[in-house]
């Protein structure tokens, strides 16, 4: 029997897979019915990882960043407990609208961004953009009557995974000279926007940040400008792919403490992305052929670098996987995608019982850039989203999702 709602996170052993909530059985029930690969996402958890965070920064608005996982059930999730949304493009626009969500809980954070961009969010209802620069502000003086900017502060931060402010951002320095600007061109800036970069694992740089943009927010109040009213944290905030990541209560409690220095009339806000989506899914993909070479055995996939793991390009990502076959003997193994592509290896280094063809693999963490930037290069599809949980008080309720979203066909 397979059990209530679409995917669920799984914990394994460097060497097995081992699952809380899906069984081995229900694993291979889910493939028999819906074929291989696929990518099972588990809305409870969405919901879990959502309520956790809240209460570490419980005066902090949410607002679900799109971009490591795009899909209407997680949206959908999401919206009926109360969350916000950051978008960033018109094609996630569409999305929450279609989802029903109010445009009032969305912002669009997008700091360069094409006029049509602008011309969507706006015929949707989003009046809050994020800018950094002059012409980006510029870019506003026609639609000045409708929208407010947040201007995005940079705070560089090279101990993280990716470091967003290397890409976005102005210096603390300018930040002043473009609030002026915006006076002058009659645009409203409601106040300041800031993300340390993904994976952050040192709360520190949050605290950093903080600090300096309450400066900032009274250094603008001194020099006659319009009172900032909204400062927004970002996201960032880290998950465990396998190695030590501080507990988020704990991680989230310096910034608690600096958040507590703001003053109260300005709304903080934060776009957790990956702390939400990455533990929700579950990848599964089956042997599709075998080789031994130079002492190895070499297990191809039908999912790999182009496909759910794609995240370990763009991503800089390790995903936690193993093989669902339990017994036997472990040897030195390759596990390879299925292109023909020299550089489609999932992992190189891994340890494994010996495969059949048909066997199965599972990696776990799998929610966050991976089905959202998979590629069906070499024309083979990428992964079938299995959408489980999608109702709190849902009871053995699977489902393929069929739809497309957007340009991505989730079937």
């Amino acid at each position: 029997m397979l059990p209530h709602a679409k995917h669920s996170p799984a914990t394994s052993s460097p060497h097995a897979f081992d699952s809380t909530v899906l069984t081995e059985a229900q694993i291979r029930a889910l493939v028999a019915r819906f074929g291989s690969p696929l990518l099972v996402l588990d809305c409870e958890q969405v919901r879990r990882q959502y309520r956790t965070l809240k209460a570490a920064l419980p005066n902090v608005d949410l607002h679900y960043a799109l971009k490591p996982l795009p899909h209407p059930a997680v949206v959908a999730t999401l919206r009926d407990e109360g969350a916000y949304f950051d978008l960033a493009t018109t094609g996630e626009v569409d999305l929450v609208k279609a989802q029903g969500v109010a445009p009032e809980r969305c912002i669009h954070t997008h700091p360069i961004k094409r006029d049509s961009d602008i011309r969507d969010a706006l015929r949707f209802g989003v009046t809050t953009f994020v800018a950094d620069n002059p012409d980006e502000i510029r870019k506003f003086v026609r639609y000045r009557k409708r929208a407010e900017l947040l201007i995005r502060v940079s705070f560089r931060s090279p101990n993280a995974v990716v470091d967003l402010s290397k890409k976005f951002g102005c210096e603390p320095q300018a930040v002043l000279g473009l609030i002026e600007l915006a006076r002058r061109l009659g645009i409203r800036v409601r106040g300041l926007s800031f993300h340390v970069g993904s994976q952050t694992t040192d709360p520190a740089k949050y605290v950093e940040a903080i600090h300096a943009c309450n400066d900032l927010i009274a250094e603008a109040l001194l020099a006659g400008l319009p009172a900032l009213d909204v400062l927004d944290i970002g996201g960032g905030f880290p998950v465990s792919y396998g190695e030590d990541v501080m507990p988020i209560e704990e991680f989230c409690a310096p910034i608690r403490a600096a958040l507590a220095k703001v003053p109260a009339h300005v709304r903080i806000i934060a776009e957790p992305g990956r702390f939400i989506a990455a533990p929700a899914a579950i990848a599964v993909a089956t042997v599709m052929g075998r080789a031994k070479r130079d002492g190895r055995w070499w297990y191809y996939l039908d999912d790999g670098l182009y496909g759910s793991y794609s995240g370990q390009l763009f991503d800089h990502a390790k995903y936690p996987v193993a093989a669902l076959r339990r017994e036997g003997k472990l040897y030195p193994s390759v596990l390879a995608g299925p292109t023909c592509d020299s550089i489609d290896v999932v992992d190189d280094t891994i340890e494994l019982p010996e495969l059949e063809i048909g066997d199965l693999i599972v990696g776990r963490m799998m929610g966050a850039y991976t089905w959202a930037s998979a590629t069906d290069f070499n024309f083979f599809k990428r992964a079938r989203v299995v959408v489980m949980n999608e109702r709190p008080d849902a009871q053995r309720i699977v489902r393929l999702q069929r739809k497309s979203v957007g340009r991505r066909s989730a079937a």
